[in-house]
């Protein structure tokens, strides 16, 4: 049976990818990060299957305030804070946590008398240098908060770490210095600093709180590495069918272009999924797909809906089979190094003409 590409979200994997950051940071809590579509493999469906986390993390109020419209009660936290007035108020109805990272935010918060108090974290920038407020600006902001009508509590801190995927670089290690200095002076609620490369590789950067996010769908954040190698299962499997089997002769080309040749009478299938689903296309001639179970190699250029592999090593292969295009056996940081990007692009980039198949929900 021919099936139209679609993506198999796996909840069991799910929550053991959650179980690992668990025994990775026992003495932490977890912010979940959810943000962009839970990267790209649902929103509510991800929300809903982590209940075992003691909150998740968006990026922006709309995807916080989607959640509680959906009767999601767990806390929130909205990573890049209110963009402006209308959004503040709607974050402070939605009961959700916001980032505060620089003054404009920091202004909006403190003319908002009438605003329901809201759970901050103050975001300091030890290196990253994309959004936070810097070390010499932060006690004053800090302080600013405590003062904020708006502000429920003491204000919580966190940074942001922009080379942990590498454990050779020093950078993180000078991040972790700046912070510790700085918390000295802040009697901060809690404290967090470590994505899912911090928390995999630099437990001092554990904390209060870890921000797990490309690990929790099964993808190692480290360079050269797949999830498999640190005990994380995929979430997400993307699955489509052969749709046509030709015979093409020696010396005919392939696809646009003409890019690839055929140096013999050979079987070429044309699988029914192409860039305009998401599948990469600048993937490199050769990059794999399971066909049965078993590796064939791309040939040719990737098209809006579809794509052709040589099948000389499959040679009964026919219409209707199926074909891994990553997922269960096949590595999408693989894919991802074979198009010249990474896993986190391609999983986000799955369009929404692509059925999702939940399973084990």
């Amino acid at each position: 049976m021919i099936l139209a590409p679609q993506a198999e979200i796996d909840y069991t994997a799910l929550r053991e990818n959650l179980t690992r950051v668990r025994d990775a940071a026992p003495n932490s809590r977890i912010w979940a990060v959810i943000k962009a579509n839970g990267y790209g493999h649902g929103l509510l469906g991800v929300a809903g299957a982590l209940g075992d986390a003691d909150g998740v993390a968006v990026a922006r109020v709309g995807e916080g305030l989607k959640l509680r419209e959906s009767g999601f009660r767990q806390p929130i936290m909205v990573l890049g804070g209110p963009l402006s007035p209308d959004e503040l108020h709607s974050a402070a109805a939605g009961r959700l946590s916001i980032g505060i990272h620089n003054g404009f935010q920091l202004e909006m918060l403190e003319a908002a008398h009438a605003v329901q108090p809201l759970d901050v974290w103050l975001k300091v920038d030890t290196g990253m240098h994309r959004l936070g407020f810097s070390p010499d600006q932060a006690k004053r902001a800090f302080d600013r908060l405590r003062r904020c009508r708006g502000v429920q509590g003491t204000p919580s801190v966190m940074t942001h770490l922009a080379n942990a995927d590498d454990p050779n670089d020093d950078l993180t290690r000078e991040q972790i210095r700046r912070l510790e200095s700085l918390i000295t002076e802040l009697p901060a609620t809690g404290l967090s600093a470590a994505n899912s490369a911090g928390i995999l590789g630099w437990p001092e950067t554990h904390l209060d709180w870890v921000r797990p996010g490309i690990m929790l769908y099964g993808i190692s954040p480290f360079l050269g590495e797949t999830g498999a190698m640190r005990g994380l299962k995929p979430v997400m499997t993307l699955r489509a069918s052969l749709i046509a089997v030709n015979v093409c002769p020696a010396g005919e080309a392939v696809g646009y272009g003409g890019r690839y040749t055929c140096a013999q009478d050979m079987p070429v299938g044309v699988v029914g999924i192409g860039y305009g689903d998401g599948y990469p296309r600048h993937a490199a001639g050769g990059t794999p797909v399971l066909l049965n179970g078993l590796r064939v190699p791309l040939i040719g250029r990737v098209s809006m809906d579809m794509l052709s592999v040589d099948l000389r090593s499959q040679p009964d292969a026919r219409v209707g089979d199926p074909v891994v295009l990553w997922g269960k056996g096949l590595p999408v940081e693989e894919i991802a190094e074979a198009a010249g990007t990474i896993a986190y692009e391609l999983l986000c980039g799955v369009t929404a003409r692509v059925a999702i198949r939940e399973i084990n929900r």
